[in-house]
């Protein structure tokens, strides 16, 4: 009896280990002397985890050209939230390709040194933030969330997510956590013709939005600080082409050769952005290089 009780406890136990092993488990600490950035990664089984970036990009502020006042603005709310003061969570919208990601990823690369951090977060697993937020919240570094290319469609969960956390639950009121995320959407939300509709006029003529505008405009307007980039003009893009082929050794007598194809270039991708100048420029130094 007592032996047929005992396999019954041991296939039990077994059972519950099987079960424990499926179910999503707390998000643990990684090792945090492993890097300066880590990416959250949610696995089919459900479980969280902070993979830090092994090779983190070299890029500096002194690599951007021609954003020098949004680079002004975000430089100077990473420093205040550095070094301790009241900073602001950053939405960074605009055109593609003109720098917005870049220049995060420099801010940590200048203030690594003074203890900023990096946490890349996909729109769908922001419902986790809060997890994040409780494993950093007792570090003594300064932790940027950063959440690139957000852009929701209606109903989506981690609209809702992002919203409750901006307006300073406690899960998000930890003061070495800052959110910064990038998007092409002033808004973050789709916008469509039907929404005008819902405006409303006063009879000494004001308008007002509908609550289908307002609800778009709420979530972006949470974001302290925003910041906008525009498409470069001619001599902007070229300028930025000649400060890449400079960073990969073209001499300075080729930089000029090459403005003509680099126009050529910019024309046949139908942009100007300055991911369009580095692409350029990797090209003609692999071609031009000895």
């Amino acid at each position: 009896m007592n032996e047929k009780f005992e396999r019954l406890v041991e296939r039990a136990e077994q059972l519950i280990a099987r079960i424990e092993s499926v179910l999503p488990q707390p998000l643990g600490a990684p090792d945090w002397s492993a890097s300066i950035a880590w990416r959250y990664r949610k696995r089919s089984s459900g479980h969280g985890t902070l993979e830090p970036v092994r090779h983190v990009g070299a890029m500096r502020l002194a690599d951007l050209k021609e954003i020098d006042p949004q680079k002004e603005k975000i430089e100077r709310n990473t420093q205040q939230f550095v070094q301790g003061k009241p900073a602001n969570n950053v939405l960074l919208t605009g055109a593609r390709g003109t720098g917005k990601s870049s220049l995060i990823k420099a801010c940590l690369n200048a203030y690594a040194g003074e203890g900023l951090r990096l946490i890349e977060v996909d729109k769908a697993d922001l419902t986790d933030l809060p997890d994040i937020v409780d494993v950093v919240s007792d570090r003594p570094e300064k932790f940027i969330v950063f959440c690139d290319d957000l852009s929701f469609e209606d109903g989506e969960p981690g609209y809702k997510a992002l919203k409750s956390i901006l307006d300073g639950s406690v899960a998000a009121a930890t003061p070495n956590v800052l959110i910064y995320a990038t998007s092409n959407r002033r808004h973050l939300l789709p916008e469509y013709m039907a929404d005008n509709l819902t405006y409303t006029h006063t009879e000494d003529g004001e308008v007002h939005p509908g609550e289908v505008v307002e609800e778009k405009i709420s979530l972006s307007e949470r974001f302290g600080l925003w910041v906008s980039f525009y498409p470069f003009s001619q001599q902007e893009y070229l300028t930025i082409v000649a400060q890449w082929l400079l960073s990969f050794g073209v001499p300075t007598q080729a930089i000029e050769e090459a403005r003509p194809e680099a126009l050529v270039w910019a024309l046949e991708r139908g942009s100007r952005s300055g991911r369009v100048a580095y692409q350029f420029a990797r090209d003609y130094a692999g071609r031009h290089s000895g």
